[in-house]
């Protein structure tokens, strides 16, 4: 059978949206966040005026910033029944990821509004793990920044400016990343006239899919079974003849390296520097190159390059988080970018609603003696 209409699996090619929030060239390997290259802004913002930037489209003065940190700072704090809920996750043992969607979607017992679901979203995360790790959750604390409160309500210890810098250029790095499958899930759910809490949690579903949020843990894995430069080569080589994918390499947009990549590089070096001990950077780097010149070799010319999952794992490391935190840590920056799409949907809207080709069956109809008795 043929059809007038062609299908694009995936929606491949397609564009279903305009935007001014970031624009991916995979073949220059160029991400831009508001208009501005993602390393110089990731480098030098605080997420609060990367968050401010996205939903206003330029920086927030000084006033408009000390006004939208103390906003969301008088925010954080988790309803009882969140409390409630998330008590009840950790007993369960459920996937941190699932325990976010939980708890998230409770937002609307105190407000519906944008300032409060990115306020609350690392207070979730960081009160999940503690209770996973059978402590009591950390109050947040108002006079600390978004990404310095978050490092704080994990470990009860106020992080150093070199901490904070790591954590926050990442959640900078990874705030928004073009029309993704979770943002997409963002904008349809938000075309509906539905709420920002549905859109946001809608959006937290499609991202825990691990085809879309990454495999961050298992990159960072793979180092750790190396252990030393010497073995790279034959552990990557038995892991590729195996027909094993290389976590950290490749990705569905960019077909040169990842640019974020280069960003959160940058930034681990910088932290395991400061820390005095570069041997497990120094490694990842060897490993890195090793895979790169391995993939080249077995698969030519399919342009597997390094992704951001790689050094994702390298950097949130450093900073003392564990692996199943991974996720959670890029939801918490995500949150910003979709809300900034939710915005933009609202700006223009138009129900979302694509068409299908029918391939079933035709000619059938209903006979009562087509049902047949026991």
């Amino acid at each position: 059978m043929t059809h007038d209409t062609s299908i694009a699996n995936g929606l491949e090619g397609v564009v279903a949206a305009a935007t001014r929030l970031s624009h991916v060239d995979g073949e220059a390997g160029e991400l831009l966040i508001a208009g501005y290259p993602v390393g110089e802004l990731a480098a030098h913002a605080t997420f609060e005026e990367t968050t401010w930037l996205l939903w206003h489209g330029e920086l927030p003065s000084s006033r408009e910033l000390d006004t939208f940190r103390a906003e969301l700072a008088a925010l954080r704090g988790l309803p009882p029944a969140t409390m409630a809920i998330l008590r009840e996750c950790a007993v369960s043992r459920i996937d941190a990821m699932d325990a976010l969607r939980i708890a998230l979607g409770t937002v609307s017992l105190a407000s519906t509004e944008a300032t409060a679901i990115v306020a609350i979203a690392p207070t979730i995360v960081a009160a999940f793990s503690r209770l996973t790790a059978g402590h009591e959750p950390i109050a947040p604390r108002a006079d600390l920044g978004h990404a310095a409160n978050y490092l704080y309500m994990l470990t009860g210890a106020v992080p150093d400016a070199e901490r904070v810098r790591g954590i926050e250029t990442y959640l900078n790095t990874v705030v928004d990343h073009g029309l993704n499958a979770s943002t997409f899930t963002c904008r349809v759910i938000t075309s509906t006239g539905s709420d920002l809490v549905s859109a946001v949690v809608g959006a937290v579903g499609a991202l825990k899919g691990p085809l879309h949020g990454g495999a961050p843990g298992p990159a960072l894995e793979t180092v750790f079974e190396i252990g030393d430069a010497s073995r790279a080569e034959s552990v990557l080589r038995a892991k590729i003849e195996s027909g094993e994918r290389l976590m950290g390499f490749g990705h569905r947009v960019y077909k040169v390296r990842d640019p974020r990549a280069d960003v959160l590089a940058i930034a681990a070096e910088r932290l395991f520097t400061r820390a005095g001990d570069m041997r497990l950077y120094s490694l990842a780097r060897e490993v890195e190159a090793t895979a790169l010149r391995l993939l080249e070799e077995y698969k030519p010319g399919r342009r597997l390059q390094t992704n951001v999952e790689f050094y994702t794992a390298l950097l949130l490391h450093g900073l003392g988080l564990d692996v199943p935190l991974f996720t959670p840590t890029f939801a918490i920056a995500r949150v910003s970018g979709w809300i900034a799409h939710a915005i933009e949907q609202r700006q223009a809207n138009r129900l979302i609603r694509p068409k299908s080709i029918y391939v079933g069956p035709r000619d059938r109809h209903w006979r009562s003696e087509d049902i047949a008795a026991d």
